[in-house]
């Protein structure tokens, strides 16, 4: 089955908050839904499709599809990790290929910066029933090390240097120029990278993601809605998944699920 030309990019929406301690994550998911399906010219009574991940409070989709009163036909709740809103915007042009929904429509939201993870105050709590956690969590895994992990050994594989992992923050920083509500507005530099704290060698703080509260949504519709709408659609014209997981610890740490492909 192809989805191209099946569904349509109607609506999207970013909140503008970075920092929420005066609300709940499930108002955050409303508040993007509600930006999403305005920018769409849609209303909450056009949803018959929802979509969201592990970060929505549940249990699954149910929890949220009852707090924002919608009346569905179909609902998915994939969690795969941060590859998941990804994963779930094409499963919403799947399941309007499909038939199962006209408007699907896919919320993101959370407070980790508020609930202290940007400081360490509040880390993640690890699953214990994760097969892998009497292997990992011994040695207090986090992101930004294991991140490190692979950045060092990418770096002795293919001889990367930390100048050219700065390189992504540049560029990042560029980008926050076209984003009014970005958490750090200033252009960097290499030099800016290099020089800011190390974290977990060899990356420095510069090279770690932020940590901020907010969310976004999305919404996706079939061609005929898209027609009737008073604004360009975005045509959808092909999506792919791929997989990677641990292999037994023999997995390449310097390659992603789409190299394999």
């Amino acid at each position: 089955m192809t989805v191209r030309g099946k569904a349509y990019i109607a609506g999207i929406f970013e909140h503008p908050t970075r920092l929420a301690p005066d609300k709940t994550v499930a108002q955050l998911h409303a508040e993007v839904a509600v930006g999403a399906l305005a920018d769409a010219g849609l209303t909450r009574d056009d949803v018959d499709g929802y979509f969201c991940s592990g970060d929505a409070p549940g249990p699954g989709p149910a929890s949220m599809a009852e707090y924002m009163n919608l009346q569905l036909r179909h609902m998915d709740s994939t969690e795969i990790g941060g590859a998941s809103y990804i994963a779930l915007a094409a499963h919403a042009a799947e399941a309007i290929a499909l038939g199962k929904c006209d408007v699907a429509l896919v919320t993101l939201a959370g407070r980790p910066r508020s609930e202290g993870m940007a400081t360490g105050t509040a880390p993640r709590p690890r699953d214990p029933n994760q097969p892998e956690a009497p292997w990992e969590a011994p040695y207090a895994i986090t992101t930004a090390n294991g991140y490190a992990m692979c950045a060092m050994r990418h770096m002795y594989e293919y001889g990367t240097t930390s100048e050219q992992l700065a390189w992504v923050k540049v560029a990042a920083s560029h980008h926050a120029q076209h984003n009014p509500h970005a958490m750090l507005p200033e252009v960097v530099t290499v030099e800016d990278v290099l020089n800011s704290p190390l974290i977990a060698d060899p990356l420095h703080r510069l090279d770690c993601c932020v940590i901020s509260d907010g969310g976004g949504a999305i919404v996706l519709v079939r061609p005929e809605i898209a027609k009737t709408l008073k604004r360009p659609p975005v045509k959808i014209i092909g999506t792919g998944e791929a997989v990677k997981h641990l292999t037994g610890g023999t997995f390449d740490l310097t390659t992603s699920g789409a190299w394999r492909w």
